[in-house]
């Protein structure tokens, strides 16, 4: 959750202790709320680059459910109103009612929900749940429930009698104006995920934090495959400095639309020093051929590059790609003379610079290909 303490219910407490002081002009984000978790490292699993979409809601009347997984902060214009009112960048729904004169306000089972496809399955590690520039017209409570069905389900299907919905995050009260940040025990895996509003409200950004856990069979279908994407499994785990943008970028599919959709890094100053990023392999695979992409960067990228593997946690690091040479703004390819057997990679930058997207083509190894298909059946796959 934010920093500062949520007032829960209770009948002597403030209903209103939650809420943020009206907006007073300058800088909106001044007195936004942030949190601070470490399973904000991990892949959101509804970043709409994977795929991730918000596929339904019962209700949109004020602003449109797909807000929610814009990748970009929320924008708040003071000034911006539409024939429906003050129009807002998030998701945002009517004022819900009571039944009749004599009971105005909605019972307490009342809520609004929003169904959201994930990208790619996973485990679910966290969850942000952000109220940027709703100070009071937030939500008073929240929560998070999630299945998992394979295919490309509709909403119907979704909400059909026979979906086991399991509760992420019971009804638990937010701040207005403020990231909440909700960490998530257990270890399944699942497709899509639905969040609610008691009674109703506004929510400007989601964000759904875990590890990608791919379907084995899939992966043997395809054969070669990018062993190092995220939608494949790979995962980010470390890096000498994010300072521009994060290096998780560097294995997101597609090309790079711009400067900041990759890794760059401030300019290193320390001689004989150079800028590097981790990775995890899903499991223990065979990489055949490597791309390095700098699209995008063009009097930023790195100089030159070198890749690293190892076999297991405490293997030793050897030479996949040697030193070499990079252009700005090109797809550079390489074909491995022998294949490297890892479970996870190092790329340098000499001395420093960035890089768009890398991806890995190889195979996993049988090895591999048994391990991931033990996590997959644990993870309930």
């Amino acid at each position: 959750m934010p920093t500062d303490e949520i007032q829960t219910e209770h009948p002597s407490s403030d209903p209103h202790a939650n809420d943020a002081a009206p907006y007073g002009g300058g800088d909106p984000y001044a007195d936004h709320l942030s949190c601070d978790f470490p399973f904000t490292e991990l892949v959101d699993l509804a970043d709409r680059r994977l795929g991730a979409g918000v596929i339904a809601a019962n209700d949109e009347f004020f602003a449109e459910r797909e807000n929610l997984l814009i990748r970009e902060p929320a924008v708040f214009d003071p000034e911006r109103f539409g024939h429906k009112g003050k129009i807002m960048d998030g998701w945002e729904t009517r004022r819900r009612r009571g039944a009749d004169a004599e009971h105005p306000f909605p019972a307490p089972e009342d809520h609004d929900w929003a169904i959201v496809r994930l990208g790619t399955p996973g485990i679910i590690r966290g969850i942000v749940v952000d109220t940027a520039h709703f100070r009071g017209n937030y939500p008073q409570r929240v929560s998070v429930q999630a299945t998992a069905v394979e295919g490309a389900p509709g909403p119907q299907e979704l909400l059909a009698d026979d979906v086991k919905w399991e509760e992420l995050v019971p009804p638990t009260p937010v701040r207005g104006h403020a990231a909440n940040g909700f960490e998530v025990s257990g270890g399944r895996r699942y497709t899509h995920l639905r969040i609610c509003q008691h009674p109703d409200g506004g929510i400007a950004r989601l964000r759904v934090h875990g590890d990608v856990v791919p379907d084995p069979a899939w992966l043997a279908a395809l054969g070669t495959i990018d062993l190092i994407s995220i939608l494949n499994g790979g995962m980010y785990e470390d890096a000498s400095d994010r300072f521009y943008s994060s290096p998780a970028q560097i294995i997101l599919p597609g090309t790079s639309r711009k400067m900041d959709d990759g890794w760059e890094n401030r300019r290193r100053r320390v001689r004989d020093t150079n800028d590097w990023v981790r990775f995890r392999l899903p499991a223990q695979g065979a990489v055949r051929a490597v791309e390095i992409d700098t699209a995008c960067l063009k009097g930023n990228a790195a100089g030159w590059t070198g890749l690293h593997g190892r076999d297991g946690d405490t293997g030793e690091w050897f030479e996949i790609l040697p030193r070499t040479r990079l252009q700005p703004d090109t797809l550079h390819r390489f074909v491995l003379d022998t294949e490297a057997v890892v479970t996870h990679v190092r790329l340098d930058a000499y001395p420093d610079g960035g890089v768009a997207r890398m991806r890995l083509h190889g195979s996993l190894t049988e090895t591999g290909a048994a391990e991931l298909a033990r996590r997959y059946e644990q993870a309930g796959g």
